[in-house]
């Protein structure tokens, strides 16, 4: 049975490209790697919808906090047989996103914390009712907020088909999101957590080979 490993951060903190360096690093060990990005914009009703909501084409839903996040939640219980077959099949399934996204954002949008009563909502609606898989490991890509953001401008900048949402305009949800994402990885929310430094990843390169190396070994157990 494959490892199911998130990587979680802020938007900007650079999921993707440790994505890429990672799984390149676990396929030299000669592992075996699928990859899932979350939400599933092009796959997904639900995620479909959330991203209108975002961009304001959906009227008042993005302003209802559970409203989101069971369309978040629902995009993840409709992949759950995937990710199951994927675990099956490979040795690490690597996901850009998962629970602890919803989670996060949910509880920063209410001004709560890692202990409030939105994340045990979350857990119980994705992980007790949809089934949905719980992660082996949850990497935390840590990042300044001045470095995420700029980086966000950049991709929007560079892809228009990138554009900020609403989410990621609102530096003050994304400053909470950040104590969120710090007090689950505090607390091992859903499975162990490890904090990477993001400040080594960009939209420019990824972190140095050797510490690519060096984390796949570590994921690899």
């Amino acid at each position: 049975m494959g490892r199911l490993i998130v990587i979680e951060g802020l938007d900007g903190a650079g999921k993707r490209t440790l994505a890429d360096g990672v799984g390149a690093a676990l396929s030299a060990q000669g592992a075996s790697v699928a990859r899932l990005a979350f939400p599933r914009y092009d796959r997904d009703v639900h995620a479909e919808l959330a991203r209108d909501a975002l961009y304001g084409r959906l009227g008042d839903l993005a302003g209802s906090v559970h409203g989101m996040a069971v369309l978040f939640a629902l995009d993840r219980r409709g992949a759950g047989d995937e990710l199951r077959a994927l675990c099956r099949d490979y040795d690490v399934v690597l996901l850009d996103r998962y629970v602890a996204s919803n989670a996060a954002y949910g509880a920063a949008r209410l001004h709560e914390d890692a202990d409030g009563p939105f994340v045990e909502w979350l857990r119980a609606l994705e992980v007790d009712r949809f089934g949905v898989p719980v992660p082996d490991l949850q990497l935390l890509l840590r990042v300044p907020m001045s470095v995420a953001a700029a980086r966000a401008d950049l991709r929007a900048e560079a892809d228009s088909a990138r554009a900020k949402d609403v989410y990621e305009t609102d530096h003050g949800l994304q400053a909470r999101c950040a104590a969120v994402y710090d007090g689950l990885a505090t607390r091992s929310w859903l499975a162990p957590w490890s904090v990477l430094d993001g400040t080594t990843v960009g939209t420019a390169g990824a972190a140095a080979p050797s510490n690519l190396s060096e984390l796949a070994v570590r994921l690899l157990g």
